[in-house]
């Protein structure tokens, strides 16, 4: 059925929708003809008629669920029932009712997987509950913690079932872990003989330790001292009546090389403090930069002079340990500032974005003379309302124009 058939147009711009219980008002569209008035209220139409067509297929494609599904068909039906456009909205309405069979289809279709699910996981659950029991049993120390980790993660990812049946099963899955828990650890008090075997390494790791606090060979040294530390780490724990007088010793050896690694590097650090002071300066003449570029000074002499800065400070060296992260990142948001007025710089002067806006001049101009035309035309014809419209019209795209030519002087 064509637009016409759905809704009507007053002389005053006024546009009607034809119902079932009679015409009812949409809205105006005053500056146009009857047809563009039709047009533009059909194209509403058109866009609610599509919105009802993607509803229909998530629905049937089951991509939302039942409870989103009847939310989302009340929301549709509320806005086609007032809507402000031109068309069958009584056929937008049957469809999405007709779409509450498929919708409780759907909802009784997910009850009944839930159960299946909850039947599976009571399954599952009694099996993880089985081999925990089992476990707790027996003298599988290495692997058997693991493994109850691995059941417990299990457990947590499988859904909740009944409440009573899912509080039993957690009991008898918990008591299990607790009793293997409590066994493991009796076995391996069992163990401390280890601990004599701990001690024999630390004090072969301690010996490396002092012959290697002298060295001056800072960076592989710091290095073989990690290692040592992975090693002590990994020797476990000595008898608790020298474990702690160990520790000292091993201490004690590397406070003697970082303490002296520390003092050579502070005397280096004395050394490229002057350094410091020429980047001061250097940081100085490049931040005075800045102001020229916010005043939109000659950006090539900016960067040409910042370019000179840069291979200075590169000149003039190391600086402290302590002032690297400070000048370097003060000179970093300059070299930045610099960086952004020249991307600044590019996007005004962009050639597509300037071709656009004079296209649009040019075409713009166009339409504006030959509204002009029509208008010499209806007051030769003696029409005055329809030259009240075309300068209406005329006055719209003057507006457009002068915005086109703003956004062309940008560019300029």
């Amino acid at each position: 059925m064509t637009s016409e058939q759905w809704g009507r147009v007053e002389e005053d711009g006024t546009v009607y929708v034809k119902t079932a219980e009679g015409e009812r008002s949409v809205g105006q569209y005053p500056e146009g003809t009857p047809e563009e008035a039709l047009a533009f209220f059909t194209n509403r139409f058109d866009q609610l008629a599509f919105e009802v067509e993607q509803l229909e297929r998530r629905v049937h494609a089951g991509k939302t669920s039942p409870d989103e599904a009847t939310a989302a068909v009340k929301t549709v039906v509320e806005k086609v029932t007032d809507a402000n456009a031109v068309g069958d909205l009584a056929s937008l309405v049957a469809r999405l009712e007709a779409l509450g069979p498929v919708i409780a289809t759907q909802r009784e279709a997910r009850k009944a997987e839930r159960a299946a699910k909850a039947a599976e996981a009571k399954v599952a659950k009694e099996a993880l509950v089985a081999e925990a029991e089992k476990l707790a049993q027996s003298n599988d120390w290495r692997n058997g913690a693991n493994r109850l980790r691995e059941l417990l993660d299990q457990w947590k990812a499988l859904p909740r079932i009944d409440r009573g049946s899912d509080d039993a099963l957690w009991r008898r899955f918990s008591t299990a872990r607790t009793a293997y828990t409590r066994r493991r650890k009796a076995h391996f008090a069992e163990l401390n003989a280890r601990r004599e075997d701990a001690k024999v390494i630390k004090e072969r790791i301690i010996v490396e330790a002092e012959q290697l606090s002298s060295s001056t060979d800072w960076g592989p040294t710091a290095g073989r001292y990690r290692d040592l530390m992975r090693e002590w780490k990994a020797a476990g724990p000595a008898p608790k009546d020298v474990d702690d007088k160990l520790w000292k010793q091993f201490r004690a050896a590397q406070d003697v090389f970082f303490g002296a690694r520390d003092a050579a590097n502070a005397a280096l650090d004395a050394e490229f403090a002057q350094n410091a002071v020429v980047k001061e300066g250097l940081l100085a003449e490049a931040q005075a930069l800045l102001p020229l570029l916010e005043k939109g000074d000659d950006l090539d002499a900016v960067k040409r002079s910042f370019r000179d800065i840069a291979d200075r400070w590169d000149e003039a060296g190391k600086v402290p340990r302590d002032r690297i992260k400070e000048l370097e990142g003060a000179m970093r948001k300059v070299e930045q500032a610099i960086k952004s007025a020249e991307d600044d710089q590019w996007r005004k002067s962009d050639p597509e974005k300037s071709a656009r806006a004079d296209d649009m001049i040019a075409k713009l101009e166009d339409a504006i003379a030959g509204v002009e035309k029509d208008i010499e035309k209806a007051r030769a014809a003696g029409d005055d309302r329809k030259v009240k419209s075309l300068e209406e019209n005329l006055e719209s795209r003057r507006q457009f124009l002068e915005m086109a030519k703003r956004a062309s002087a940008d560019f300029s």
